[in-house]
């Protein structure tokens, strides 16, 4: 029985993706990309838990192209997207179907130079 002033949690969601860091420079910078843009990111978090696939705004949402559409995580060829946090931050992720899981890989408060080509 939860008591008068308790904290209300939240309703279970059912299908919710887990959001991994893939490494420790991918998680050092969200937190300093957070303090930035703390508002693009908590949005971008809730939309990668319900679907790292469903792109609200495909402009600023979208499965990368060429040799960078695909990345490796624990030896497996996963598909990589990218989501525009900011107007030069972006956030590079792997979408795990087999785990339900979606690993940040790159996570930058300026544009990736790998996309200038």
């Amino acid at each position: 029985m939860t008591a008068r002033g308790a904290r209300v949690p939240a309703p279970p969601t059912g299908n919710q993706w887990d959001l991994r860091f893939a490494s420790k420079r991918a998680a050092q910078n969200w937190e300093r990309l957070c303090n930035v843009a703390a508002t693009n990111c908590a949005a971008m978090h809730a939309q990668l838990s319900r679907d790292p696939r469903q792109a609200v705004n495909p402009s600023r949402h979208h499965r990368l192209k060429g040799e960078l559409a695909t990345g490796q995580q624990a030896g497996r060829q996963l598909e990589q997207w990218q989501y525009e946090i900011t107007g030069a931050g972006r956030v590079w992720f792997l979408i795990d179907d087999h785990q339900h899981r979606v690993w940040l890989t790159l996570v930058e408060a300026g544009h990736p130079a790998k996309t200038d080509k």
